[in-house]
């Protein structure tokens, strides 16, 4: 494969210049699969909230990459043993751990491809990288898919406190313009040590520790899950589902040949083959706002609906409740639908549904955060914090939406 390594400093909003360590790195970024990440926001529909947030998984991906730089060379300093090549497979895995998510991020996920997870197609794009550069990211899949004897390099890719979300909350809360989200995503991985290969934070970082957790919880309610963000991240949703309805009825649609691809497809686990990978790795953000502005001046009254009002940001109302929402507040406003425009039950359902949120900034359940003390002693989070709101973030808190068509519709 011809290369032109010639760029080796990325000027990074959050960081400031960002380092690409050696050629396999560089190569990988400027591979076609790696640039695809211009081209996927990383908050997908967020930006109708918050204008600010236009920033990208690319972005997202270097800055991952550089915090583990940052973790690698405090672990070393602190006498951790970390190789050459675990340093490469450690970069490599954090730089494509997200490398396999769909245009506007989540939104593809849960409408035209069957119960394949981002991460899934991460993996399998890994491999195929893998193949193409003939073995140099076998390391980095052991250590992404958690299979690596050295448990500490798996959480540095995925835990309850990774350079995932050191990074991801950090960044979104600058493009947001959310300050209660912004953390110190530095002071947390200079307090990071290795005990019995588990990471831990030493005590002198627990107050770092609880506001990472308390900003995880405001990020999630404030931004991740704002009411507006949701409904119109339902409507993108419906609107593929739509799609795909009416292309498996043989309807013509107007729209890109990778996305044509997965509407016609019933496309799952099983089938997802390298075929399937080619044309995911050409399907971004454009090919679904391009088919969107098509789509809007369709005959059917469902699809043009739903992307007039993603286009024209006039969503749907949406409700927050924390009670579970009766049925026959569903159907009062699913019958005036059906009344007014001469639809159908099943099409009434595009406007009018419920759903449920649920946050919980701390698993403890699953992973833990590790404090380690000056004696030794090793003591969860929330055991070693006197701030008792931590021990709130434990629980999982549940809350219920409607949503269903303004009265001018």
């Amino acid at each position: 494969m011809p290369t032109n390594n010639k760029l080796k400093i990325f000027n990074d909003p959050i960081y400031g210049f960002i380092t690409i360590p050696n050629s396999l790195i560089f190569d990988i970024i400027q591979h076609k699969y790696f640039q695809r990440l211009r081209r996927i926001s990383q908050m997908g529909l967020s930006y109708l909230v918050y204008p600010g947030a236009h920033h990208t998984r690319f972005h997202h991906a270097l800055g991952c990459m550089h915090l583990m730089q940052k973790a690698i060379n405090v672990l070393r300093f602190k006498g951790v043993m970390i190789s050459d090549d675990e340093e490469n497979g450690l970069l490599v895995a954090i730089l494509l751990h997200d490398i396999g998510h769909g245009p506007f991020s989540h939104a593809m996920e849960h409408s035209i491809v069957n119960d394949v997870s981002h991460e899934e197609i991460s993996l399998r794009f890994m491999e195929e990288l893998n193949t193409e550069f003939n073995g140099s990211l076998t390391l980095a899949i052991s250590i992404f898919k958690g299979e690596y004897p050295r448990q500490f390099m798996c959480e540095l890719i995925s835990s309850q406190l990774d350079m995932d979300r050191a990074d991801y909350l950090k960044r979104d809360s600058f493009y947001t313009g959310v300050a209660e989200g912004n953390i110190n995503s530095e002071r947390l991985i200079t307090m990071l040590n290795v005990i019995d290969d588990q990471l831990v934070v030493e005590e002198k970082g627990i107050l770092s520790v609880e506001k990472f957790l308390i900003a995880r919880r405001f990020m999630y309610w404030q931004v991740y899950m704002h009411k507006t963000g949701v409904v119109a991240e339902q409507l993108l949703m419906g609107t593929l589902r739509r799609a795909k309805e009416l292309v498996q009825q043989g309807v013509k649609l107007n729209c890109s040949d990778a996305l044509f691809y997965f509407l016609f497809s019933e496309i799952n686990a099983e089938n997802f083959n390298v075929e399937t990978l080619t044309v995911f790795s050409k399907l971004d953000d454009y090919d679904i706002v391009a088919a969107l502005k098509d789509w809007q001046n369709h005959d059917d009254f469902v699809l043009s609906n739903l992307c007039q009002m993603i286009l024209d940001r006039n969503l749907l109302k949406i409700k927050l409740k924390n009670k579970p929402i009766k049925s026959s507040d569903l159907k009062m406003h699913s019958d005036a639908l059906i009344k007014k425009h001469n639809i159908t039950k099943h099409e009434a359902d595009y406007f009018v549904f419920k759903g449920e949120l649920i946050n919980q900034a701390y698993q403890n359940k699953t992973q833990k955060i590790s404090i380690l003390f000056k004696s030794g002693k090793i003591k969860d989070i929330v055991k070693a914090s006197d701030q008792l709101n931590l021990k709130a973030l434990i629980k999982p808190i549940t809350k219920y939406y409607m949503c269903y068509p303004k009265k001018k519709m």
